[in-house]
């Protein structure tokens, strides 16, 4: 039976999929979320019908801009820089990665990204989605001259940035970039 093709819309804040289905979605003109201080993403998946094997966005930071909290997955994790530049601080060590750079980081590898450099920086996010798999939110030093450190060790997201002082409060725009 053929797999049907999802709808693409066009929203206030660019082209999204809706429904289920294969699709073509171009990046440039694609609905992102921003949230202030954390950059600007695009997760290409329907809002209706997320993927059920894996994740995948590119996340647009500018610098000083922070990803997320330094956390720990128990799937596994990849990074390519599309573009400009950024720190990535994995199992307590900064990292500076440049455009074309590739971060592999196998289940349970701690990391986070920070915006560097002079401009935006474009990273391709990809993970495995497992229903049983759990994260954690370590403390960490070298995450936290970032601000990307837990206050407190914790295994609950909602926990974790609210002790962490993060206030996230996305709101749908057009993705920045490519421009």
């Amino acid at each position: 039976m053929p797999i049907p093709e999802a709808r693409i819309e066009q929203t206030d804040a660019g082209h999204a999929a809706v429904g289920p289905g294969w699709f073509v979605l171009s990046l440039r003109g694609a609905r992102a979320i921003a949230d202030d201080g954390h950059g600007v993403f695009c997760l290409f998946e329907a809002d209706d019908a997320r993927f059920e094997e894996f994740g995948i966005n590119v996340h647009v930071l500018q610098p000083g801009e922070r990803s997320s909290l330094y956390h720990a997955e128990e799937a596994q994790e990849a990074f390519l820089v599309l573009a400009g530049e950024c720190v990535a601080i994995v199992e307590d060590e900064e990292r500076t990665l440049h455009q074309w750079d590739f971060l592999h980081c196998p289940a349970g590898t701690r990391h986070a990204f920070v915006g560097a450099g002079t401009g935006p920086c474009a990273i391709l996010m990809t993970g495995a989605r497992r229903a049983d798999a759990g994260i954690q939110y370590p403390v960490s030093e070298v995450a936290a001259r970032h601000g990307l450190s837990a206050a407190t060790p914790s295994e609950n997201a909602r926990e974790a940035y609210a002790g962490a002082g993060w206030r996230r409060e996305s709101r749908p725009v057009p993705m920045p970039w490519p421009d």
